[in-house]
């Protein structure tokens, strides 16, 4: 049954679907992609692109966090424990990417009806169609101990399981969540606040970084006692949006986008080259 009163509703939702692929690439490739993905639904209209992708072992961490006093300690005791790092092009702090986080991007045009509020809202709203076995209990609020809070966290009983951020670039918007489907999200947790004890060192901070408690955290499948697994949640994830459109494709990177992507990949290189050296 089509859900056209929705706003999510769009006459086609095209999937780019990388959350196998993914775990072979550079994570940089993915905000790249989702840099190009924005220039290119910029000029659709009535056309929104669901991107689904899953990295390996990767800290991504927030400009802000790249000026930590101490971010090289820090960074040295993540890739100790397995773990590459990268410096997002967006806003945010730390977070934690592994084969049991499944991230989604949302890209729609921007225009006056897509404020920022909006866009999280859309999310917001996808997550309680795709999780409907608990929507009634999830809460979007922030979880100030958890890694990077924000005003759009979602929660069950006060333990986040995602966060949404946004991106918004010539005319398109990427609206971005990652789901802890799986695994120990105070595990996860745990990690970040270590990272923070090292990358700081008691030295005095220009922002305030989160005091995690780690218990804060968990994933779907420790919140609902039930084994969640990000192909699950991705097939589920295809049938809601066939329900939000009249027409559900597959989209095709064509030989014309390459070089956009490859100029967004190249920013990305910069940028870590400047804040993450070895």
């Amino acid at each position: 049954m089509k859900t056209v009163h929705s706003p999510l509703f769009r006459k086609t939702w095209s999937i780019l679907d990388q959350s196998n692929t993914g775990l072979a690439m550079n994570p940089m490739q993915s905000f790249a992609y989702d840099d190009t993905l924005c220039r290119l639904v910029a000029n659709e209209d009535d056309i929104g692109i669901a991107r689904t992708w899953v990295h390996d072992k990767t800290i991504v961490l927030g400009i802000q966090d790249s000026r930590l006093p101490h971010v090289q300690d820090g960074i040295k005791f993540l890739k100790e424990h397995g773990y590459e790092v990268i410096v997002r092009n967006s806003g945010g702090l730390a977070v934690v990417l592994d084969p049991g986080v499944l991230n989604i991007s949302l890209l729609f045009k921007d225009g006056k009806d897509m404020s920022i509020d909006r866009g999280y809202e859309l999310m917001v709203e996808l997550m309680k169609g795709l999780l409907s076995e608990f929507k009634e209990d999830i809460v979007d609020g922030e979880i100030a101990e958890s890694y990077c809070p924000g005003r759009y966290d979602l929660s069950v009983h006060g333990q986040k399981f995602a966060g949404i951020s946004q991106r918004r670039i010539r005319g398109g918007v990427a609206v971005q969540i990652y789901l802890a489907v799986s695994g120990s999200g105070s595990d996860r947790a745990e990690l970040i606040r270590k990272f923070y004890d090292h990358a700081v060192q008691g030295v005095p901070t220009k922002y305030t970084y989160p005091q995690i408690i780690p218990e804060k955290m968990a994933s779907i499948s420790e919140i609902t006692g039930r084994k969640y697994t990000v192909n699950e949640l991705t097939h589920q994830l295809l049938l809601t949006l066939q329900s939000l459109s009249e027409k559900l494709d597959t989209f095709q990177v064509k030989n014309e986008h390459w070089k956009i992507y490859e100029e967004n990949y190249e920013r990305m290189l910069k940028r870590n080259e400047k804040l993450i050296t070895d």
